[in-house]
């Protein structure tokens, strides 16, 4: 699933080509692409007749279009959703599931989706411009509404495996299970260490490694392991080649040499150095599998 530096890849390239156009027309293919819009997909594409795009917004891995009068077009990605820019006449990609056009008669934003878990939804914006339905979601850590000593406080208080508490997106949001492993093993840190068991400078540590590894990941165009995430152009992201820990099992670790580990936890897999990242002592943490 695409993390906080794929969808801010896909955000900029939103801004680029939509930003101040007015849609003239949505299409949907099907019905399950507007699933999550309650009223229905005729409602989806009546409301979005007409509006202009007034900005492209992003909070952890969640996407929207701002389209005035406080109302915004949630953008889910799912496991597999692509927005792509293409012209009018580019040929139906083989997933179509929504094809916005636009008043000027320039290129057209089209909504791609192999998998069919992502979707589109409109939503009233708060007073701080985000969608009501994902308020509960806390500032990313890329962000200005971002209070990094608050978070410590709060990551410190939870009886949790600190990995558990970094996929919390109530906590810090945008950071999924590629760039936990990734902040985890820079700060030397295993991922069933319980939060409230390490200091605040160690938890700073591991958010700030979490704020430079995907701080690097953008500039890299994300972290693409197949053709299912992409840019607005189609282009892949290339930062699994500086991947350390994710996705580098019985590899040497970058740091000592020994054979990066693979192990479950949550139900997905979890990579760390056994040497630089050693086990905790005692019962698993909560939430380890």
């Amino acid at each position: 699933m695409p993390e906080l530096p794929e969808v801010e890849v896909v955000r900029r390239g939103l801004t680029d080509h939509v930003l101040g156009r007015t849609v003239s027309e949505l299409e949907l293919r099907g019905h399950r692409v507007a699933r999550r819009h309650v009223p229905g997909p005729q409602h989806l594409t009546e409301r979005l007749a007409g509006r202009r795009v007034a900005a492209v917004r992003r909070r952890g891995k969640y996407l929207w279009l701002d389209l005035e009068d406080s109302v915004g077009l949630i953008l889910h990605l799912g496991m597999s959703g692509q927005l792509l820019i293409e012209p009018a006449d580019a040929p139906d990609e083989k997933h179509l599931h929504a094809r916005f056009r636009f008043a000027d008669g320039g290129p057209e934003l089209r909504f791609v989706d192999q998998r069919t878990f992502g979707g589109l939804a409109l939503a009233d914006l708060d007073a701080q411009g985000v969608p009501r339905t994902i308020a509960h979601i806390a500032p990313d850590l890329l962000e200005p509404a971002f209070d990094r000593d608050a978070v410590v406080r709060r990551v410190k208080e939870k009886h949790s495996a600190i990995k558990r508490v970094l996929l919390d997106q109530t906590v810090a949001s945008g950071i999924g299970n590629i760039y936990a492993d990734e902040a985890l093993w820079r700060a030397q840190v295993h991922g069933e260490r319980i939060a409230s068991t390490l200091t605040k400078p160690r938890i700073r540590a591991v958010l700030d490694h979490a704020g430079d590894v995907m701080r690097e990941a953008l500039d890299q165009g994300g972290t693409s392991f197949d053709a299912l995430y992409v840019n607005v152009n189609g282009a892949s992201g290339y930062f699994d080649r500086s991947l350390a820990a994710y996705g580098q099992a019985g590899r040497p670790c970058p740091r000592c040499g020994t054979p990066i580990r693979r192990e479950q936890f949550m139900n997905r897999s979890s990579f760390s150095c056994p040497r630089c990242q050693p086990r905790p002592r005692g019962p698993r943490a909560a939430g380890a599998a």
